[in-house]
């Protein structure tokens, strides 16, 4: 299978109105800012967007909320977008947020294959409504269900041409886990080598899991809050 696409116009050329995504990054550190520009310029809508944030209000997934094509976000941190805030009150955009914790798993099970699991998170809380409650040692624990998504969007530091990723430090995050839950990955790199130039022991992602591969360009990297000490 000829897994290497052009760009990242074509990697998503497929997602249509509807779609659920998972979209790697923890903040704005790893996201896939390729593939999120060709959403924006694709214009789909009515998107269920699986993300540990929501990004900033022009960059990330923010931009994608900017333009209302998201419907539904599930998240465990989105403190650091307006609009997300603003649409949230005012009715515009479903959220469930997620301990996080619990979202890493619930994506973790999915490509696994496990279809649930049991955790003390959010027990008490309004999280707990509606789940099944089970007692082990003595101490209450919800069920949740593994999490799927139709497309899962990665972005990763090198990648061979049969998919195999290296992720790079904090890079990783939610990614490797990301894209094994996915029914169709597609991963974006930094650099794209021929097969056998990765050093096996550093593969995080073997290539079965990846369906398309591209080499991204013009990274912002953008940090998402600068602090200094002085």
């Amino acid at each position: 299978m000829n897994k290497v696409v052009a760009n990242a116009d074509e990697a998503i050329q497929d997602i249509r109105d509807g779609a659920v995504l998972m979209l790697g990054g923890f903040g704005l550190c790893g996201i896939p800012e390729n593939c999120i520009t060709a959403l924006v310029k694709k214009g789909v809508k009515d998107l269920t967007c699986i993300s540990n944030n929501a990004g900033v209000d022009d960059f990330g997934l923010g931009l994608l909320l900017k333009t209302r094509q998201i419907r539904k976000m599930m998240s465990s941190y989105v403190g650091e977008n307006a609009e997300f805030e603003r649409q949230l009150l005012a009715g515009e955009l479903e959220v469930d947020l997620i301990p996080q914790g619990t979202l890493a798993t619930r994506i973790q099970m999915a490509g696994m294959g496990i279809p649930a699991f049991f955790t003390p998170a959010g027990y008490g809380t309004e999280i707990a409504e509606g789940k099944e409650v089970r007692v082990f040692d003595g101490k209450p624990h919800l069920m949740e269900l593994a999490l799927h998504a139709d497309f899962a969007i990665v972005k990763a530091w090198k990648g061979d041409t049969l998919g195999n990723l290296v992720f790079r430090k904090t890079t990783r995050n939610f990614s490797t886990s990301m894209a094994r839950a996915g029914h169709i990955t597609i991963a974006e790199v930094e650099e794209l080598v021929q097969p056998g130039e990765l050093d096996p022991d550093q593969i995080h992602v073997p290539g079965i899991y990846v369906r398309r591969i591209f080499k991204g360009g013009n990274y912002e990297k953008r940090i998402e809050r600068r602090t200094v000490k002085i």
